[in-house]
């Protein structure tokens, strides 16, 4: 029996990034797709809670099932776990993001957070990115390295509560893989401010995004700047264990 591979996306299940993804692991394993039925980039881990989801069959046939599904990227997964795989998934894959999902932007990151559920299910999981956001990304000169990567971790497993934050450069080709730390830094002028009629403002969600230490060689973004592809092991446990001690000696 092959293995089940679920995947899911948060640029909606027509995005070429996932068509592209369902391609690139066709050949090794039966596929389960359920994805948003349109963009829900930057969503997180939030969930659907205040009205009902649903979903449906839009493609069907030997070895492969895409169901589109109105709810966030993690819904998609807690969906499919509960209601559309026959067996439990050998493995969870999220993207390919048209985007990157690298430093701190994983905390958004829709993509992210798929293979995050993925992995508080006891599944080893997988996120996809592309530092591209054109609709049109060519995705072709990822594939052997994701096909490669997908049948390590179906082989080789994760620990439980880890999972892989894996981004390409914007590159016809890649110098190597680098096993990468994420970088930190913060967004600046987020928000620009827009004037229309009778006084009213609205405010576009934007920035630019400031690294802290460009030129530490460990972090995915050194890495993805020097086209490199960046692997980041990422815990779901964000416990700070070295502070837990500091805290308990407080005078609480």
């Amino acid at each position: 029996m092959k293995p089940l591979i679920l995947i899911s996306n948060d640029d909606g299940y027509l995005a070429k990034g996932i068509n592209a993804l369902i391609e690139m692991l066709r050949p090794i394993g039966d596929l389960l797709v359920v994805a948003p039925d349109h963009q829900r980039s930057a969503a997180g881990c939030s969930i659907t809670t205040e009205v009902p989801i649903t979903s449906k069959i839009v493609r069907q046939e030997e070895g492969l099932t895409i169901y589109s599904c109105t709810g966030t990227p993690a819904d998609c997964i807690k969906l499919a776990l509960n209601q559309h795989a026959s067996r439990k998934p050998n493995l969870v894959v999220s993207g390919i993001n048209h985007g990157t999902n690298a430093t701190i932007n994983e905390h958004y990151s829709g993509t992210v957070s798929i293979a995050k559920e993925g992995t508080m299910h006891g599944i080893p999981s997988i996120a996809f990115s592309l530092c591209d956001f054109d609709a049109d990304a060519n995705f072709a000169p990822m594939t052997p390295y994701v096909r490669r990567l997908a049948e390590k971790v179906l082989e080789k497993g994760l620990p439980y509560g880890s999972l892989l934050n894996v981004n390409f450069p914007l590159a016809e080709t890649y110098k190597r893989i680098k096993i990468c730390k994420m970088a930190l830094g913060m967004w600046k002028d987020e928000f620009t401010r827009h004037e229309v009629y009778y006084n009213k403002d609205y405010y576009w969600l934007g920035g630019v995004n400031i690294d802290d230490d460009p030129n530490d060689v460990l972090t995915d973004n050194w890495a993805l700047n020097r086209g490199y592809i960046a692997i980041t092991p990422i815990k779901i446990d964000e416990t700070d264990y070295s502070l837990m001690d500091e805290v308990s000696s407080w005078d609480l």
